[in-house]
C-alpha cells in the first residue's frame, strides 16, 4: 500500500529541509491520493517540473514507490511551468502542488528509468 500523499509530502518537505532547500505546498490536494507535483524554482526565472510517473513504471516488487518525471529535459520559464500546472489543476482538482528553491536545482524525487 502506498503512502497517503499528505503524509509522503510531509516527508518530502522534511528530506528538503535536512538538505537546506526551502520547500512548501502550495496547493493542497486529496490527502488519501492526490497526484503530486514538485516545482523546482531555480530562483532565475526559470523551474524544473516534476509530475508523477505513469503507473506503467511501477515494478510490482515496489507498488509503494513513488516515481517522477521531468516535465521537459530542461529549465522552464516560470510562466510556462505555471500554465502547466493551471491545466493540471482543471484536469485534476486533487493534485498537489509542492515548491521548492533551489539554484542547483537539487530535487530528491525518484525519477523514473526510461
Amino acid at each position: 500500500m502506498r503512502l497517503k500523499s499528505n503524509i509522503w509530502v510531509a516527508a518530502y518537505l522534511r528530506r528538503c529541509q535536512t538538505e537546506g532547500v526551502f520547500g512548501a505546498v502550495r496547493r493542497r490536494g486529496a490527502e488519501e491520493a492526490g497526484a503530486v507535483f514538485v516545482k523546482v524554482s531555480l530562483l532565475d526565472g526559470h523551474a524544473m517540473l516534476y509530475a508523477p510517473a505513469p503507473q506503467t513504471v511501477y515494478d510490482d516488487g515496489r507498488p509503494v514507490d513513488r516515481f517522477f518525471v521531468p516535465v521537459a529535459p530542461q529549465p522552464l520559464p516560470d510562466h510556462t511551468i505555471e500554465e502547466r500546472l493551471t491545466k493540471e489543476i482543471r484536469f485534476d482538482p486533487d493534485a498537489w502542488i509542492v515548491e521548492t528553491e533551489d539554484r542547483a536545482g537539487r530535487h530528491f524525487l525518484e525519477l523514473a528509468k526510461a
